[in-house]
């Protein structure tokens, strides 16, 4: 069994957006209140972290996480990759920790953090890391689990979502080769970004994600990545088709 934990559910700028006056971003509803878009996967005291943004901290206290294993990475954009630094407590209590990510992502983090990953420049608080690279053409494994790589394009960019199990993690897509959807039939779950109604130019909006999920046919899809402009929780929830929901964080779910 695995029990995947959802962080955070938001867009880029999370909810409330900063300043904001729009009626979801001054919502009471803590289904409302969304963190920048993570999941945390467990499993025989296994922790598998998806992505770490600038929410990580807040993310990781509110879960009581105090172990983690493994963090695997879709893509450079800072909403999924900034908060590389607060891993610096697990790092000083477990090591060095492994992190799972393309070479281009790996190039802009040497870059972005060069106090981490050049050891001419390194800071001696900085966070260790065990670098593995990977690709969409290559499965690899961690924690005994088997992990398929599933490319996507967020516009023009190819990022990364995985496939563990009869679970898959996509998010930010916005177009999806047939090659690439021949790698997640038969799911029992599957999480995929719909940033609202109307179209958006990098990420999929909710016709366009229900057509996808016509196509892979999951026997329950969880929607992630959301903004404000999505509309209230409650009230996008109960136009959604049948087995199709609004994740939210703190959400829970277990897959046999």
């Amino acid at each position: 069994m695995i029990k995947i934990t959802f962080l955070g559910t938001g867009t880029s700028q999370g909810i409330p957006v900063i300043g904001s006056d729009h009626p979801v971003s001054l919502s009471e509803n803590l289904k409302d209140k969304r963190l920048r878009s993570s999941v945390l996967i467990s499993w025989d005291n296994f922790n598998l972290l998806i992505d770490c943004g600038p929410d990580f901290r807040q993310q990781m206290i509110r879960s009581n996480c105090s172990k983690l294993d493994s963090v695997l990475f879709t893509h450079e954009h800072a909403d999924h990759t900034s908060g590389l630094d607060d891993i610096r407590p697990f790092s000083y209590r477990q090591g060095k920790i492994p992190i799972y990510l393309h070479k281009r992502v790996l190039n802009s983090l040497e870059t972005r953090f060069a106090y981490i990953f050049n050891e001419n420049q390194r800071y001696a608080g900085a966070p260790e890391f065990t670098v593995n690279l990977i690709d969409k053409e290559n499965k690899f494994e961690i924690g005994g689990k088997a992990i398929t790589p599933v490319e996507v394009l967020h516009q023009k960019l190819p990022i990364l979502g995985f496939r563990i199990e009869n679970f898959a993690y996509l998010t930010d897509v916005k177009t999806i080769e047939s090659k690439e959807i021949d790698k997640i039939y038969d799911l029992d779950v599957l999480v995929l970004n719909a940033l609202r109604f109307e179209p958006h130019p990098t990420h999929l909006n909710i016709d366009e994600a229900c057509e996808i999920i016509d196509k892979i046919k999951p026997k329950k899809t969880y929607l992630t990545h959301i903004s404000h402009n999505m509309g209230f929780h409650d009230e996008v929830s109960k136009k959604l088709p049948e087995n199709v929901y609004l994740s939210y964080d703190g959400l829970e779910i277990k897959i046999s």
